[in-house]
């Protein structure tokens, strides 16, 4: 049994997201789709509606891929600005508190190194031991559709099992992954305390950050007509904060 969570990288999203690092045996990094320029890939949420810290980027096409985007030279700068706007003291009282804040002083370079960074640490931290990759090395056809994607990467990575986060229920056919012989599953809704996780790594102690993190990572397997009843109403998913990649 090998599961694979596949997911667009979040700048310091909300905790939910970490679930599918200790679902998973690998994480695929999925940067080989658009960029969105207004999803979480960039941007990070703070406490309250529609506040936010944004990374400073290069100007882009738009029709740039997540793979092709760079933090701007003065992204340093800019972003140390933008901190001023958490809730609380950036201390570096601990490993993970330290790792962080050096992270966010220095944003340079290519955005994905960076993101995969912010990523690795946290569930290095928090004691996630899933196996971080991108899809943008598997050299996928441009032409695959979002499902027919998601299910040949699986397959690259030999997994068997797929771990999607709940909003996926509406975006993916589970006899689809069936007849490629993977087995589809979904996070529960997630309950926990941290919509705002940057602001969390300096709240919580990482103990606390970690059982947030896991307390929700049972997986029942979702039979194809229970998709199907989930579906009824559905008229948007939301990607963004809770879907599929």
């Amino acid at each position: 049994m090998k599961t694979i969570a596949v997911m667009q990288p979040y700048f310091f999203p909300y905790g939910g997201y970490y679930r599918l690092m200790a679902a998973a045996d690998v994480f695929v990094i999925l940067d080989c789709v658009q960029f969105p320029r207004r999803g979480r890939v960039h941007r990070s949420a703070l406490p309250g509606d529609g506040r936010w810290i944004t990374l400073p980027l290069d100007p882009a096409p738009r029709n740039s891929r997540i793979s092709d985007m760079r933090l701007a030279p003065d992204a340093a700068e800019r972003l140390r600005l933008q901190l001023r706007k958490l809730p609380v003291q950036m201390r570096r009282d601990t490993l993970l508190r330290r790792r962080v804040a050096d992270l966010l002083d220095n944003p340079s370079g290519a955005l994905v190194p960076f993101l995969a960074q912010s990523l690795t640490i946290v569930a290095n931290a928090l004691d996630l031991p899933c196996q971080f990759v991108r899809s943008s090395d598997l050299n996928l056809l441009q032409s695959l559709g979002a499902q027919e994607r998601i299910i040949e990467i699986v397959r690259r990575h030999g997994g068997t099992h797929y771990i999607n986060s709940p909003g996926g229920r509406a975006l993916y056919d589970v006899a689809a992954f069936q007849r490629a012989g993977i087995e589809l599953n979904f996070l529960p809704d997630y309950e926990g305390a941290h919509a705002s996780f940057l602001s969390a790594v300096f709240e919580a102690e990482a103990a606390r950050l970690r059982d947030d993190v896991v307390a929700g990572c049972n997986l029942p397997t979702m039979a194809a007509e229970d998709v199907s009843k989930w579906r009824v109403g559905v008229e948007k998913a939301c990607p963004e904060r809770r879907g599929g990649p």
